[in-house]
């Protein structure tokens, strides 16, 4: 971890990565919801929303789309990724290089570790090379750090969130993308195991707008740096409205109900 390292893709210390690898890693079924948004450049415009500070994408996509988007998009290439086809232990194939993402523009790289796959020992090895190289062209640092694989019982616990930060501090990440543990306080436990690494929370699949916001709130509140969300953006009729909230939220700290007023969705539920 460097200071400063992912000063491209955050804002004001904090983050709103649009992750959008999800046509490798779940495939077309993420896109039913909101048909349009199976067209890449669709969810570019979206990455061109202030609240969002990146866009992480794999290498064909960025490759085909973000020549057009650079001037107002910040590139996180998401370099490993495997397809939800694979049936193995937890896994993850390196997809393209930290030069050639360094080629196409990339401000940072992303890179999934899954600590307790019987895979974790290559991955963690090809995790360092990855990290090293970015550091030679001055690139930021994002784990996707995962925990999974046959000896878990359980991937979202406090206990398993707070190690899942503190291997993105071990090994040299600067942010760390884990699931939320639950709570403030977990989330707050997890925060503090990642020490100058910075901590956001993976978005997960599609909830109402309180609820998501709810959960987006307690993370904040619990001391994350903000959030890495795909489903819970452009799965929605009106991804644009749930990002104005989300902006409001993560960079604003305003209350859910106040965020709310930037949606359809009523700021006081109805008796």
């Amino acid at each position: 971890m460097l200071p400063d390292a992912d000063a491209a893709i955050t804002r004001d210390g904090k983050a709103l990565i649009l992750a959008y690898d999800h046509g490798l890693e779940h495939g077309p079924v993420d896109f039913e919801p909101n048909p349009e948004t199976a067209d890449p450049e669709r969810v570019f415009d979206l990455a061109t929303h202030d609240a969002v500070t990146a866009m992480a994408v794999g290498k064909g996509v960025a490759e085909a789309y973000y020549p057009s988007y650079a001037d107002d998009v910040s590139l996180l290439a998401k370099l490993n990724g495997t397809s939800n086809l694979w049936m193995g232990e937890p896994d993850s194939a390196v997809n393209w290089s930290v030069e050639y993402a360094a080629e196409l523009g990339a401000d940072a790289i992303g890179f999934t570790l899954y600590g307790g796959s019987n895979n974790e020992v290559e991955m963690a090895e090809e995790f360092r090379d990855a990290q090293e190289a970015a550091r030679e062209h001055d690139m930021g640092v994002v784990m996707w750090s995962y925990p999974r694989g046959q000896g878990l019982k359980n991937d979202t616990s406090s206990g398993t969130i707070a190690y899942a930060a503190r291997l993105g501090l071990e090994l040299g990440a600067d942010i760390a993308k884990v699931k939320y543990p639950g709570s403030p306080d977990a989330m707050a436990h997890a925060a503090e195991m990642a020490g100058p690494a910075k901590v956001v929370m993976s978005g997960g699949s599609k909830t109402d707008d309180r609820a998501f916001l709810e959960t987006v709130a307690g993370a904040i509140g619990g001391g994350a740096n903000g959030l890495a969300v795909g489903r819970n953006v452009f799965q929605r009729e009106n991804p644009e409205e749930i990002l104005d909230a989300l902006e409001a939220v993560i960079f604003e700290e305003v209350s859910v109900d106040e965020a709310l007023e930037h949606t359809s969705t009523p700021a006081v539920a109805d008796d």
